[in-house]
């Protein structure tokens, strides 16, 4: 800041000294007279023909009697004008010489001597800014194997552990870490070792890096933030340099935390050919090891990682000594969705009929990331209806706006094509709504939202982590709900049915293949997922069966669709006065949800009045 402070004013006197210089040049005496020299006019005062010789510096100007007229010479620097007279012979007295001397001020000797130093200046604040250009890339280049990370000091933390819900168990294992930089001496004292590291694993948006800040405010200490990304750079060495640098800060600070996050950025496994291969990768995580259990290593200061891809990790960075706590974060179930909620909505002016309770049972598989901006959306959409509270049906369009996108209602399409549309969601929910095994329907909509022209909503009433047989065969069924529908009505299919069908062909593969439903085949797993590093996700699979094995397996998944198949076709024929009746109600009103919703489940179907299904 002082050395810019510097040159800038240097800057500004270049620019001030050019002004006077230039003032100097524009408003300077002028030449009025005739310019002549001293040698005429010490002539013409010799014969009697000067009235006046006014003196200015060096400037002579002599005036003529005769023509009144006005010579201008310069006289020698230093020379009195009485002794250039008095060598000439010229008595100014006798001659009737009026002589009159100005003596020019300091100052304009000072600007004088300035002007003539005006290029050397000039020339020199050049220099000055190419050698200041020159020293800010020296310290550039001296910089680039600087750590990167964004210290906060943890005097004022702006995140707790009360700030965070939905993570329970997590927060029971980091607030041990806490323990351990508050008050080292109480496990130190029992032999205990302070981990090195916590690998903190989970799938994007569950809040790893909010947990992470949780924990630097509730310790209060140092707390260094890095992405993995920000140690690789093109040139080779410069991550390893990064590494050691930010040690070095982070141990100065002792005790202080280093958060990674993302470290799967140079933490992926060496020697796994494509992604695994990189000098400067490898380089940057040796250093890393290093520094977290080599020769050297401090236990005052704790590493916390975070990655969503822990399989592609090298073993030797999750083995004990280095990180030797894993803590698993999972998306939360419906009590940490209500724990979430709560703490998104804390000071915003929720209406009276808001529930949290239900909002939480309407978004399983919502991660704490999914629930924040559910509630900003929630409130985005009172504010832009100029309401002064957010209502439960802000609420609920918001889940929709989260999960499908916005309303298209915009989007022109003709009668036939809407109840095309009507049909075919009347038949999801209608096939979901009579299956055993299904989950309750909880809204029927033909509006457009996203790539979708229609959708049904089917929720579970508790969280699941596993599905039976029925369970499945009714999800397929329910999905084949839909194209059955169109074809039983209008004796045709359309595209509409393609993603569903893409459904149905992936969890009818997925039991026969992975989860050994299969009635005919052996309960085992058939192929093998081969994934790349470089790209973290399955991008091939190879069999380990034979064609005899594929052919069964083809058999096993058609029959598994076949029978789904044959079921929704039969639960629509036998209640089609009902799927009619959906059907009309949704061309009528577009969309059907909660209590209205049960009520037309459990009405009387009204007669059809003709309209009886083509294509049984």
């Amino acid at each position: 800041m002082g050395n810019r402070w510097i040159g800038n004013t240097f800057i500004y006197l270049i620019i001030f000294v050019a002004v006077i210089a230039v003032f100097f040049m524009l408003f300077s005496p002028g030449d009025d007279g005739e310019q002549s020299d001293l040698t005429s006019i010490l002539a013409l005062a010799k014969n009697g023909q000067i009235s006046s010789i006014v003196v200015d510096g060096d400037r002579i100007v002599a005036t003529s009697r005769q023509a009144n007229q006005q010579l201008v010479a310069a006289k020698e620097p230093g020379t009195s004008i009485f002794e250039i007279l008095q060598t000439a012979g010229i008595d100014p007295v006798e001659r009737g010489i009026e002589v009159e001397v100005h003596r020019s001020g300091g100052l304009g000797n000072l600007f004088g001597i300035l002007l003539q130093f005006l290029p050397l200046i000039f020339f020199g604040a050049i220099l000055l800014f190419m050698m200041r250009q020159a020293q800010g890339s020296n310290n550039q280049a001296l910089g680039f194997g600087k750590s990167r990370a964004r210290m906060n000091t943890g005097n004022r933390p702006t995140v707790m552990f009360s700030d965070v819900a939905g993570v329970e168990e997590s927060k029971t294992e980091l607030q041990e870490v806490v323990e351990f930089l508050k008050y080292p001496e109480r496990f130190l004292a029992l032999g205990a070792h302070i981990p090195k590291g916590v690998l903190m694993v989970g799938p994007p948006g569950i809040g790893k890096t909010l947990l992470s800040k949780a924990v630097a405010g509730e310790a209060g200490v140092p707390f260094f933030s890095i992405s993995g990304s920000e140690f690789v750079e093109m040139f080779v060495g410069v991550g390893a340099s990064r590494v050691r640098d930010l040690f070095d800060q982070a141990k100065r600070n002792a005790p202080s935390i280093v958060f990674v996050d993302e470290i799967d950025a140079v933490g992926r496994h060496r020697g796994a050919g494509l992604g695994g291969g990189h000098d400067e990768r490898e380089q940057t995580l040796n250093q890393i090891l290093v520094e977290m259990d080599g020769f050297e290593t401090s236990t005052n200061v704790i590493v916390i990682a975070a990655t969503n891809r822990p399989d592609i990790l090298d073993p030797a960075l999750l083995r004990p000594g280095r990180f030797d706590r894993r803590v698993v974060l999972d998306l939360p179930d419906i009590n940490g969705r209500v724990a979430i909620l709560e703490v998104h909505c804390k000071g915003k002016p929720l209406g009276d009929d808001v529930n949290l309770e239900r909002l939480a049972r309407q978004t399983p598989g919502f991660s704490g990331a999914d629930l924040a901006n559910l509630v900003n959306e929630a409130a985005i959409l009172a504010a832009r209806r100029s309401e002064k509270t957010v209502s439960m049906s802000d609420m609920l369009e918001s889940i929709d706006r989260v999960t499908m996108g916005p309303e298209r209602r915009t989007r022109v399409i003709s009668q036939k094509e809407k109840e095309i549309v009507a049909y075919h969601e009347g038949g999801h929910a209608l096939v979901g709504h009579l299956l055993e095994h299904g989950d309750p329907v909880q809204k029927i909509s033909i509006v457009s939202r996203g790539m979708a022209a229609g959708y049904t909503k089917s929720l579970p009433e508790e969280d699941r982590m596993f599905y039976s047989r029925p369970q499945l065969i009714d999800r397929i069924t329910m999905a084949l709900g839909g194209r059955v529908a169109e074809e039983i009505t209008f004796n045709e299919v359309t595209t509409g049915a393609s993603n569903d069908l893409e459904q149905v062909t992936q969890i009818a593969r997925a039991m026969v293949t992975r989860y050994g439903m299969s009635e005919s085949l052996l309960p085992r797993t058939f192929g093998k997922r081969e994934e790349m590093v470089f790209l973290g996700r399955e991008i091939s699979e190879m069999r380990d069966y034979s064609e005899k094995v594929a052919q069964e397996i083809d058999e096993e998944v058609q029959s598994i669709v076949v029978d789904a198949y044959h079921t929704a076709k039969r639960l629509l024929l036998e209640n089609y006065p009902k799927l009619v009746q959906i059907a009309r109600y949704l061309m009528l009103h577009e969309s059907i949800e909660g209590p209205d919703l049960e009520q037309l489940f459990s009405s009387e179907a009204p007669p059809l009045d003709g309209a009886v299904p083509v294509g049984a």
